[in-house]
């Protein structure tokens, strides 16, 4: 018996296995920013407990859920490296959108209700500037990240995955 290759599959032209630029650059950035969360959510777990403004249950749950966004989010952006249009979309609506909203939205209606950022500063403490630095990279990676996913050459990337067009395997090769 001869091996002979099938002709009920589509030829496939092969693609780079690694993504442009832009897209590993995201990737990076997306790293970058659940780097920043892990961090504001080790300090606001570090000032709750000191604090005890809040009980065990509730720092459980808020752990629980940052976590799981973490994660998802870490998953989620390996499959957009790996030219998945939905993983994509998904970080630029739900992390991109919601989630700067969601942390833009109380320093937003603190300057909205009169507050002044100079005021802010004065009152900060060490822990305050450091968290308030945290989010500013968190924010900014994230901005860029998007930004980075609809460029070009990313576009190009993800118009191939679409097309069924093999471009990467979503390992940790970039």
């Amino acid at each position: 018996m001869s091996a002979t290759p099938s002709t009920t599959a589509p030829y496939r032209r092969p693609t780079p296995a690694v993504p442009p630029a832009p897209v590993r650059t995201a990737y990076a950035l997306w790293l970058t920013a659940v780097a920043a969360g892990a961090f504001e959510t080790v300090l606001a777990v570090g000032r709750t407990a000191a604090d005890s403004s809040g009980s065990a249950g509730e720092i459980g749950t808020g752990l629980a859920v940052r976590l799981t966004v973490f994660t998802l989010a870490v998953l989620i952006a390996r499959r957009m490296r790996g030219g998945a249009r939905w993983a994509r979309v998904a970080l630029a609506l739900g992390l991109g959108v919601l989630g700067t909203a969601s942390m833009v939205v109380q320093p937003l209606a603190y300057l909205a209700d009169g507050g002044s950022l100079t005021q802010a500063l004065s009152r900060a403490g060490a822990p305050d500037l450091v968290f308030a630095g945290s989010r500013i990279v968190h924010v900014a990676a994230v901005l860029a990240a998007v930004a980075l996913m609809f460029r070009p050459a990313a576009n190009a990337w993800f118009r191939r995955a679409g097309r069924g067009v093999t471009v990467g395997s979503g390992t940790d090769t970039a």
